[in-house]
């Protein structure tokens, strides 16, 4: 949880991977990590009296001083732009009584200098207090973002796993991708998602289909069952919110499941809801799963009957890849969607190792960037999975997000 962005512990597994986060308060420029957001204001402060000091007395410059408060308002804190207020004020006092009366600014440009003080401090608390309203507005995102995007531990259910989220930004909005792994007797469930639309129903519909999924995984013997448990769940979601009145009645979500049965090693079930199917990624080369052309979660009642679910086989060394539509929607300046496959082909033939789910992630993440040149339409998730080795071979790099 792309996840986004800030400040991470270690168990983090999965930190945001997006662009960089808000700057901190009014902490706005750095010379090797030390603030120095005070100099350009005190450089002016100092420079505009020698010049007025070096100048005739028909062409004074001293009330220019007015700009050290409105520089500091920009990119100091309200008692830093309060301190250069009385400074400009005390300095403009100080040299304009330095000069022949006759040549003295006088009372006009006292008061023009105190006015744009006192606005500039006044206007330095409304930057301040709208920066702590976005970084908390930023704060509460990246919380309902963990709440979808749970960290998950090394290794979890058998797997190595490794999980990027890039935010797009399209006003701010939360989107509604979301992932998970369950481990249970039956064997272990990875749900890979993308609700429809942006906001708190979409947050609010991917918290609903997880919490069902995790219990449907745990406790149900059959993938068939699990995808029949999370179409009847959003079927009851979306009668919930049409009765309240909601415009958000109509929505939908594509998912992929994936069944690691607990009694075989080298097959996948595979429910494809209206997804991109995942894309089996191997030394030997790429391939896409069979989808079986499910419908969207939502869409049950358009063909009635069990979920379609494709039994196949997959190899020790392949890792199974997942991504959203902000990955297979991302488009160059010429309108040219990515191609996710061939490109991880060709890095699969320059270095094996992008095979391992925290170097395919990281390779989905560049790729999509490089390709939309940062210019994201959608919230973009890529999670790969693969089954742990537990003997032999290099240590997984499962359970880490790269940065």
């Amino acid at each position: 949880m792309s996840q986004g962005s800030g400040g991470h512990g270690p168990h983090d597994r999965y930190p945001r991977a997006g662009r960089s986060p808000a700057v901190h308060r009014f902490d706005l420029l750095y010379v090797r990590g030390h603030d120095v957001a005070w100099l350009p204001p005190l450089l002016l402060l100092l420079v505009i009296p020698a010049i007025d000091y070096g100048s005739s007395g028909d062409f004074r410059t001293l009330s220019w001083i007015v700009l050290v408060p409105g520089i500091s308002a920009a990119i100091c804190g309200v008692r830093g732009t309060a301190v250069f207020s009385v400074l400009a004020l005390l300095l403009y006092t100080a040299v304009d009584s330095a000069w022949p009366h006759e040549y003295q600014s006088g009372l006009p440009d006292f008061i023009l200098v105190a006015a744009g003080g006192i606005l500039a401090t006044l206007a330095c608390a409304v930057r301040v207090n709208g920066e702590h309203r976005a970084l908390h507005m930023r704060d509460v995102a990246d919380t309902v973002r963990r709440t979808l995007l749970r960290p998950l531990p090394p290794d979890w259910g058998g797997l190595e796993h490794a999980g990027v989220y890039l935010t797009a930004d399209v006003q701010a909005r939360v989107g509604g991708d979301f992932y998970d792994i369950q481990p249970g007797p039956h064997g272990t469930r990875v749900l890979v998602g993308d609700v429809q639309g942006k906001g708190l129903g979409a947050v609010e519909t991917a918290s609903v289909l997880l919490g069902t999924f995790r219990e449907a995984g745990y406790h149900e013997p059959d993938p068939a069952s699990v995808a029949q448990h999370l179409e009847t769940r959003m079927l009851r979601h979306r009668e919930y919110t049409t009765a309240l009145g909601r415009r958000d009645g109509d929505r939908f979500a594509t998912a992929v499941l994936l069944s690691f049965p607990a009694d075989r090693t080298d097959v996948v079930d595979v429910v494809v809801f209206g997804h991109e199917p995942p894309l089996a990624v191997s030394p030997d080369g790429v391939r896409y799963l069979p989808s079986g052309g499910g419908l969207p979660l939502g869409f049950g009642d358009l063909a009635p009957g069990p979920p379609g679910v494709r039994r196949v086989s997959v190899a020790p060394d392949e890792t199974l890849l997942m991504v959203t539509d902000g990955v297979t929607e991302a488009r160059d300046a010429d309108g040219t969607f990515y191609n996710l496959a061939a490109d991880v082909a060709r890095a699969v033939v320059a270095d094996p190792r992008a095979t391992r789910p925290a170097r395919l992630v990281a390779l989905v993440r560049d790729g999509t960037l490089r390709h939309s040149h940062g210019h994201l339409v959608d919230d973009t998730t890529a999670f790969a999975v693969r089954r742990a080795r537990t003997s032999g071979g290099e240590d997984p790099e499962g359970g880490r997000s790269p940065s």
